[in-house]
């Protein structure tokens, strides 16, 4: 498919999930941290996107190991008109909630399963993403007075800045063995839990377990020898730090909004790793 020129969107393209972990309340932190030049950008947590959609890069690999959320990006950018005509269709009432909540994903079409992910995610209690060890959607209804279940605009802004994007299913793993000299891979992990009550890894059925943060810093590793510029984000940990030892440290403060108890909701340090 043909690249769309991005002057031809209404507005800039932004996240079009709430998402655990989100960097978009980063992004002014974040700003001087970024490389002023690479080849092609790969994110393989790629999440709600919002450092994608800051950068807006050329050449880019986006992929994650939710499969709700990878096709939510694929039909977006391959089948929007379609999406739109699902999503007008959908309501913000309880008993609809529930009865989308209880369809499986597994019956539905790539457009169907697109517009029950938004739609979720959109109606659920905190906008929070969580499935259980079935990956099953399992979040309460979520008693808003006027949710924007559709939101037009930035889902055409959204669409555009996909054409053109590489959008895998895949593990980091796979991903980063893609990557060449050059290129800027940003690495947003579930984070390492900063205590043993804080463990929020709910992206997805599968837990992130410590020793798959060794085996991600051992893939930055790798990244770094083959010459690509690489940054990550993690909780700001004695384990994550003793990871990453070698490497340029940042930190930055972040506000959580996605925590059960508004009281625990408050400004946390997070570290950014780079290699340049």
């Amino acid at each position: 498919m043909p690249r769309i020129s991005r002057a031809v969107a209404p507005v800039k393209a932004g996240p079009f999930l709430k998402w655990a972990g989100g960097k978009g309340r980063l992004l002014g932190q974040y700003e001087p941290l970024f490389p002023k030049r690479f080849n092609r950008y790969f994110e393989p947590f790629v999440g709600a996107g919002a450092v994608f959609f800051h950068l807006e890069p050329q050449k880019a690999h986006l992929s994650d190991t939710n499969p709700d959320l990878i096709a939510c990006y694929q039909v977006i950018r391959d089948e929007l008109p379609a999406l739109i005509e699902v999503l007008r269709m959908y309501r913000h009432d309880k008993d609809f909630y529930y009865h989308v909540r209880e369809l499986n994903p597994a019956d539905l079409s790539a457009v169907q399963r697109a517009a029950r992910m938004i739609f979720l995610n959109k109606t659920c209690f905190n906008g929070l993403w969580r499935v259980n060890r079935r990956g099953q959607f399992n979040v309460p209804f979520g008693d808003y007075k006027n949710p924007k279940i559709l939101d037009e605009d930035n889902l055409h802004a959204v669409s555009q800045a996909l054409q053109g994007v590489e959008i895998q299913l895949r593990s980091f793993d796979e991903v980063v063995s893609k990557a060449r000299r050059g290129d800027f891979i940003y690495l947003d992990p579930p984070y390492h839990p900063v205590s043993s009550t804080s463990n929020f890894t709910s992206y997805g059925a599968d837990d992130f377990k410590p020793d798959d943060q060794i085996r991600l810093a051992a893939a930055f590793r790798r990244l770094d020898a083959k010459g690509c510029k690489v940054m990550l984000s993690n909780s700001d940990t004695p384990f994550i730090r003793e990871l990453y030892e070698d490497y340029r440290i940042e930190q930055v403060w972040c506000r959580r909004a996605i925590n059960r108890d508004a009281a625990k909701r408050g400004a946390i340090s997070e570290v950014v790793v780079m290699n340049y």
